[in-house]
């Protein structure tokens, strides 16, 4: 999947720099959102859990350690390519680059025996499905409205703190330093991991994401503490990452990992698609980014409290002679 999807993106690319029109150009990143599914960390995860097992949080942490650091080495690359290149140009550059690197490796490198599958998990109750089960659903809302609070968060920050007075380039800087705050946040996982229950560990770090929008929303500055609130707020973006990714073999085993993470995430990542435009358009509504803010902390309290309410209950236990 990860080759094919190397692939995919190396031609979403191409159509988007050689697009003649909008359609065009609108068809290339519909096939780049395609790639991003099939290469991002999601079918990562998948493999990293069965091939790694009961080590699976310390490979999950290297990965996305390597993958935080995607925006800090090529944010400023392209920046610096834009500069002598067209756009177009840039696009090109950039389809190459994933054609020479990730099509091999992953081609290459992605080898390993694929392990057996471990053995049925039991279902919440000992009937019903573990995705039509009461925990399930509700970690998915709670899911869900945390990622589309974190990820408007992320896509107003900048336009937040130009209202506050910053400019352009420090905008940019605590944009970028909360990336590195994420990448420091996910060292921080596994020590969190051995001290605390799954419900805990998933009600404080959702808490802490609210907490963190109501820093920025009420804190008007100077600018040093809003880029240090920045920055926290990154160190809690990573450990969610971390969540959300040992959210069902923390509670059902590894059995079908990649179906049930692909059915509890998915309304996660349309509600982080839809983030940037809702952001905006609240923003307009409410006057500013600081009542943005605000208004997310609250759907981060309610992601919380159906956190906490997902807890799931023990199965009853099935007798021997029972038929199912």
């Amino acid at each position: 999947m990860m080759t094919a999807g190397s692939v995919l993106g190396t031609l979403a690319l191409l159509v988007i720099a050689t697009a003649p029109n909008l359609a065009v150009f609108t068809l290339g990143w519909v096939l780049a959102g395609l790639t991003m599914a099939a290469t991002f960390y999601p079918p990562a995860f998948a493999a990293l859990t069965r091939w790694w097992g009961p080590d699976r949080i310390r490979a999950l942490t290297i990965v996305t350690l390597a993958g935080g650091l995607a925006s800090t080495v090529f944010a400023p690359l392209t920046a610096v390519i834009a500069e002598h290149l067209s756009w177009r140009a840039t696009y090109a550059v950039l389809a190459a680059t994933l054609a020479a690197v990730t099509i091999p490796a992953h081609a290459l490198a992605l080898r390993a025996p694929w392990p057996a599958a471990p053995p049925q998990a039991p279902t919440t109750d000992g009937t019903t499905p573990i995705p039509r089960s009461r925990p399930f659903i509700l970690l998915a809302v709670a899911f869900t409205l945390s990622g589309f609070a974190m990820y408007a968060v992320v896509m107003g920050l900048i336009p937040l703190l130009t209202e506050r007075g910053a400019t352009a380039s420090q905008a940019a800087w605590a944009l970028g330093l909360g990336g590195a705050g994420q990448t420091l946040g996910r060292t921080l996982y596994s020590a969190l991991a051995t001290r605390t229950s799954v419900t805990a560990r998933t009600a404080t770090l959702i808490a802490l994401g609210g907490a963190t929008a109501a820093s920025l929303a009420f804190t008007p500055g100077p600018m040093p503490l809003l880029i240090a609130l920045a920055i926290l707020a990154g160190v809690v973006r990573g450990n969610l990452t971390l969540l959300q990714a040992t959210a069902v073999t923390d509670r059902w085993g590894t059995t079908h990992y990649g179906r049930l993470s692909g059915l509890l995430g998915a309304p996660t990542h349309i509600a982080a698609a839809l983030a940037p435009w809702a952001g905006a358009a609240f923003a307009t509504q409410f006057g500013g980014h600081s009542p943005l803010f605000a208004a997310l902390v609250a759907t981060s309290l309610l992601a919380t409290v159906l956190a906490v309410a997902s807890a799931a209950r023990k199965p009853h236990p099935v007798s021997s002679a029972d038929p199912r």
